[in-house]
Formats: structure tokens, C-alpha cells, sequence
């Protein structure tokens, strides 16, 4: 079984409250559609980021 992806080549997002790249992980294989926050600090901080309206 071949991975995925390898590590010199992960999927990243910028997360909309820090505005800073984060890579994929492992943890996150089955939802990476989903997540929009780089850690649980910013998911809690969310208010804070501008939203794009």
C-alpha cells in the first residue's frame, strides 16, 4: 500500500483567522473537505476573522 500523498507534496489552506498555510495531516484524511481552521485556537477565535460578504 502506497500512501496518498507524500510528505514533500501535502495538500495546504491558508486559515481565514491567522492567515498563515497549514498542511494536511493524517487525522484529517477523512474530512479535509471540511476543515477550514489551522488548530483549535483559531477554530475558538472565528469571530475575530473578517468575513468575506
Amino acid at each position: 500500500m502506497g500512501r496518498k500523498y507524500s510528505k514533500s507534496n501535502l495538500p495546504t489552506k491558508i486559515c481565514p483567522v491567522c492567515q498563515r498555510p497549514f498542511e494536511w495531516r493524517k487525522k484529517w484524511e477523512t474530512c479535509w473537505d471540511e476543515v477550514k481552521y489551522c488548530s483549535e485556537r483559531c477554530r475558538r477565535r472565528r469571530s475575530t476573522a473578517q468575513s468575506p460578504e
